[in-house]
């Protein structure tokens, strides 16, 4: 019987005939010079990237940390360390638990009613209807709109500057929120409602590009098994939605806290909510209290790391590999 033997170094192709074996280190991604050249490259393009993200996030953030450890003011010619005397104070202080559950309840209605609008926003436009187009503009425009004049808009609903057909109303409506929840009740509602129309229209439009991405034969599936659309959208649609919703929900609290600021110039330096925030804003611009302001700024980012933690669990869940 005849014996086919192949030389060291190749080996049996399919047809019989010896092919020569190509090493695992060539298979792994060429030669060795080639691939640290690869990863090489990788880095010099991630520079730019670590450049901007450095310079723009990260040195700001570490130039607040190191001044909420300080006394800096405007009103001291030095400047010396004081630690954790500034998170200390503000721990002490009752109103500033005040103002924590203040500000938690604005993160919260904020991010709950944005994303119950746009759910509804998503939902209405995923299919077509007379009008489609008109509406998905009507829906972005918000977002899409200028926050300045936005705010500017919202700022001359919540405090009319002339007489005119609303001003009534809203003075009405202001003097019956402040005299049963407190003064500044109005305000303060006033800004979620703000938020709410800014954020919500981003939400929707965020989650009609997700939601157009799921294959309508799910939904068909599902219509053979459940009649409820309610439970379809609940069955179908949010297990495979709840990255994109985790993610709007992070961006939904950026949001929330970047418009404060807009608020807060556009009204003059003049409106201090209850909110940290606003208060840290009052602190270093009004006051000059440099280190107390960065401190108050920085006291809540134990919390927001933690919802981070959380939205980046649901974004992209650490499943364990089946054995």
């Amino acid at each position: 019987m005849l014996s086919i033997t192949a030389r060291p170094g190749t080996s049996l192709s399919p047809r019989g005939d010896a092919a020569p074996i190509v090493p695992a280190r060539l298979l792994r991604g060429g030669h060795p010079a080639n691939r640290r050249r690869e990863i090489t490259t990788a880095y010099l393009l991630l520079i730019p990237a670590f450049a901007f993200v450095f310079g723009v996030l990260a040195y700001p953030l570490a130039w607040s940390i190191g001044l909420s450890l300080t006394d800096a003011s405007v009103v001291r010619t030095t400047t010396r360390f004081v630690g954790l005397a500034n998170y200390a104070a503000f721990l002490g202080d009752p109103a500033f638990w005040r103002a924590t559950v203040n500000t938690l309840g604005y993160l919260v209605l904020t991010s709950v009613f944005k994303m119950a609008v746009g759910v509804a926003i998503a939902l209405a436009l995923a299919r077509p209807f007379p009008g489609r187009a008109l509406v998905f503009l009507a829906a972005f425009l918000p977002w899409a709109y200028p926050a300045g004049l936005g705010a500017v808009g919202w700022y001359w609903f919540i405090t009319p500057p002339l007489r005119s057909d609303y001003s009534m109303m809203v003075t009405h409506l202001q003097g019956v929120f402040d005299a049963w929840l407190g003064p500044g009740t109005w305000g303060f509602l006033s800004l979620i409602l703000f938020n709410i129309w800014r954020g919500g229209s981003f939400v929707g439009v965020f989650l009609l590009a997700a939601l157009n991405g799921i294959p309508q034969d799910l939904f068909d599936y599902a219509a053979l098994e459940v009649k409820s659309g309610w439970r379809r959208f609940w069955l179908v649609a949010v297990p495979l939605l709840r990255p994109f919703l985790a993610l709007a929900t992070f961006l939904s609290l950026v949001s929330a806290v970047a418009d404060l600021g807009n608020v807060w110039e556009l009204s003059g330096f003049r409106d201090v909510y209850p909110i940290v925030w606003t208060q840290s804003f009052m602190l270093a611009l009004v006051t000059g209290s440099w280190g107390r302001a960065a401190a108050l700024s920085l006291i809540l980012l134990p919390v927001l790391f933690a919802i981070l933690f959380v939205c980046y669990r649901l974004f992209d869940p650490l499943e364990d590999d089946a054995a």
